[in-house]
């Protein structure tokens, strides 16, 4: 089943490989590189000692809101919002097999790592994947110079329909039963569109917080969907705010390490 909605200048064409319209990193990869390779070091050559809290306080990011909806899986309030929305068994069967493709393919670590969890939390990560892949493909593919501020919000649009239940494809789909079995909050996955849409017209930063803020935006905003995926174990002794903030760490590190690897290619 075929987008009607494409970011592709030809039709799309989802086969057994659908993530043969998934390339490697064009010129928007590299002009962020780059303008971050364009500052230099202090003239002394020491590299300051930096406190994450100095830069992007999370409570300016109002991340505890989405932890407080997400903690709060005991609710009954909360679960009548979260209750399933009724598909096809065998579309979603077909929805999920597709977005485990594009994992499989193009993430192959995380898609490993994702065989360790149970089938259900499993397909969840697929379908967060392949929709993040998506909306990255978008700012960060081959046709990355045909995008403009209209797809994004379009794909914003698209997502409110997936919360809805009102999923577009079948990719959709699959992405549209993860977040109506865990609950996930619509707000990190606003954020991070916000984050590609940086990509759209900045690659320099001037300083670290910009640098911080785009790197939560596109990656620790990752960290808070997948924490109801995996789990909090009911007897752990560490608090879902320490979890949480955890989780948004180490998606921000990721992204710091994948831009340091693309200055050195560069």
């Amino acid at each position: 089943m075929c987008s009607k909605f494409s970011v592709s200048t030809t039709p799309c064409n989802y086969g057994a490989n659908d993530a043969r319209f998934l390339h490697s990193k064009t010129s928007v990869a590299r002009k962020r590189a780059q303008g971050i390779k364009a500052h230099k070091c202090s003239s002394s050559g020491a590299i300051p000692r930096l406190s994450i809290k100095e830069f992007i306080p999370h409570t300016d990011l109002r991340v505890h809101e989405i932890v407080e909806r997400q903690s709060q899986a005991n609710n009954l309030a909360r679960q009548d919002a979260c209750r399933r929305v009724e598909m096809n068994p065998k579309l979603l069967e077909e929805a999920y097999k597709r977005c485990r493709n594009i994992c499989s393919e193009y993430a192959r670590t995380y898609y490993l790592a994702s065989l360790l969890m149970t089938k259900q939390r499993q397909k969840a990560i697929w379908a967060i994947y392949a929709w993040g892949t998506r909306i990255d493909e978008m700012v960060d593919g081959p046709n990355a110079v045909y995008m403009s501020k209209s797809f994004l919000d379009r794909w914003e649009e698209r997502l409110e329909d997936i919360f809805d239940g009102r999923p577009y494809d079948i990719l959709d789909a699959a992405l549209t039963d993860t977040v109506s079995n865990f609950c996930l909050d619509i707000k990190s996955f606003k954020e991070m569109i916000e984050g590609m849409r940086m990509d759209t017209w900045k690659s320099r930063y001037k300083n670290f917080q910009e640098l911080y803020l785009y790197c939560y935006y596109v990656a620790g905003t990752t960290g808070i969907i997948t924490v109801p995926v995996m789990g909090i174990a009911a007897e752990s002794s560490v608090s879902a705010k320490s979890i949480y903030n955890a989780a948004i760490h180490f998606g921000i590190a990721n992204q710091l390490t994948n831009i340091l690897r693309d200055v050195g290619e560069e």
